[in-house]
């Protein structure tokens, strides 16, 4: 008696060639849209077989599928994208952040609206172009955050950075911008590069270890003297409505390559799903440290445009507080305020594409708006607040944004995940059945990916024996 399913191969005393079908991985090959496979479909078939109890199947299982009907292993590579159910392969929706960002745009328009109403003035000439070179450095610092909180890798030195980047320029600005902006981003980007190195060389968290930069720059501005004269005599206001579109810009072309699945999964790979401390690999290391010193740079010409933009003297009560080292910290929340309020998710990954620009530039309509109406609300509580609700923001983005594909798949985690480890040690069918090739009926041995040796009941009278059924037939 010989099998022609696709899980067992003919005996070699048939004169048929040795097959290199393996058992482990569920093959259907033989099987149509409906499911008739060639062989009844048990329960036992399903546990460690490539389907989920809920009958999920990833295109990560179809590509390791096709790898199996090729001829040839499974690859390690293919093996860990089919049991990746943890990272959410599929596809986010996007809906949440559209209505979302249209909430923020209708915010931002009605109090720009309260704005010109309250002060007309405040939107002409040099009080609109300070606005816009204000909303340029809050985007950048909106920017930096979200990217390293897409990242998985957020990057709390941001503010510090700023500050120093400001200080910088203020000493040195008669040297000329370029110049004095470079060295500041080089400097950001070396540190950006120190932080990242211990963050994914030791994998520990990057929040702590850019707690760690943070202080590290506040020492350094402690040292500074408490009045500082600006050098230098760039002021960005000619160049203000630029500058903003050139950072809007950044963030909708940012925004949109988000959008793409393989680079948004790329970017982040480093978000933990399972034991924090486990290392993710060198493409999320590579990723996490090139979001590190990308958010330092962001943050190190923001300082330079807030900075340059007010034109005034830096010690306290002035844009940057080098001696008393205040306003990093308001820096560092603005930044953190705008990406979460846009709709950046504080667990990594995921994001908009208008959300932080439109955060940012809500935030300086609406200090502007409260110092003309004189309510005295501090830049630094306007943006914990914007923070606050960044959290909620991202707890609707988690649970609202997955895909059809990843609630499958979670669902089906609880008690139909592959074990990879098993389908890793399944045998081919020729090595389990050498011993029969002379001849005879052999079943595989038992194990984990084997099938169930278990005897149908004995059928009652007057019921059809599912092994008189004629796919059973040798023919």
């Amino acid at each position: 008696m010989a099998y022609e399913g696709p899980g067992f191969r003919r005996h070699a005393a048939e004169g048929q060639g040795d097959p290199t079908s393996f058992i482990g991985l569920g093959d259907h090959r033989s099987g149509d849209d409906s499911g008739a496979s060639g062989y009844p479909q048990t329960t036992a078939y399903q546990v460690g077989s490539g389907y989920s109890a809920s009958g999920y199947q990833s295109a990560s299982y179809r590509d390791a599928t096709a790898a199996e009907e090729a001829g040839r292993p499974v690859t390690a590579a293919e093996l860990e994208a089919v049991f990746d159910t943890d990272r959410r392969t599929g596809r986010d929706r996007m809906a949440v952040h559209w209505v979302w960002e249209a909430l923020l745009l209708l915010a931002v328009g009605a109090t720009g609206f309260l704005l010109w109403r309250a002060d007309p003035g405040a939107l002409r000439g040099g009080a609109l172009e300070l606005l816009l070179v204000t909303a340029a450095g809050f985007g950048l610092l909106g920017l930096a955050a979200g990217l390293s909180l897409r990242a998985a890798a957020p990057n709390l030195a941001i503010g510090p950075v700023a500050v120093a980047a400001g200080v910088y320029f203020a000493q040195y600005g008669d040297s000329g911008v370029t110049v004095t902006t470079a060295v500041a981003v080089v400097a950001a980007l070396v540190l950006g590069a120190a932080v990242g190195l211990l963050v994914v060389g030791f994998q520990v968290p990057a929040w702590a270890a850019s707690l760690g930069a943070a202080a590290a720059v506040v020492v350094w501005l402690r040292m500074q003297p408490d009045r500082i004269e600006l050098a230098g005599a760039y002021d960005p206001a000619g160049q203000a409505a630029f500058l903003f579109a050139l950072v809007v810009a950044m963030g909708i072309f940012g925004g949109l390559l988000g959008t793409l699945r393989g680079l948004r999964r790329a970017v982040g790979r480093f978000r933990p799903v399972g034991d924090p401390a486990q290392r993710r690999g060198a493409a999320a290391a590579g990723m996490a440290s090139g979001a590190m010193m990308l958010s330092m740079a962001f943050a190190a010409v923001a300082g330079v445009l807030l900075v340059a933009g007010h034109q005034a003297p830096i010690g306290p009560g002035q844009p940057v507080e080098a001696a008393s080292g205040l306003t990093w910290l308001t820096w560092t929340v603005i930044g953190f305020g705008a990406a979460l309020a846009g709709g950046t998710s504080a667990f990594g990954r995921r994001g908009g594409v208008f959300g932080t620009v439109l955060a940012a530039t809500g935030l300086v309509l609406f200090h502007r708006l409260q110092a003309v109406e004189g309510w005295e609300i501090a830049l630094l509580a306007t943006a914990a607040v914007a923070l606050a609700g960044g959290l909620v923001v991202t707890r609707l983005v988690e649970a609202l944004g997955g895909s059809p594909d990843d609630q499958e798949g979670e669902a089906a985690s609880d008690g139909g995940r592959w074990d990879a480890t098993a389908s890793t040690r399944a045998e081919p069918a020729t090595a389990r059945d050498t011993g029969a090739a002379g001849g005879g009926d052999t079943w595989p041995a038992g194990g984990a990916d084997s099938w169930s040796s278990a005897l149908p009941a004995r059928r009652t009278p007057g019921s059809t024996d599912p092994w008189d059924d004629d796919r059973w037939s040798s023919r």
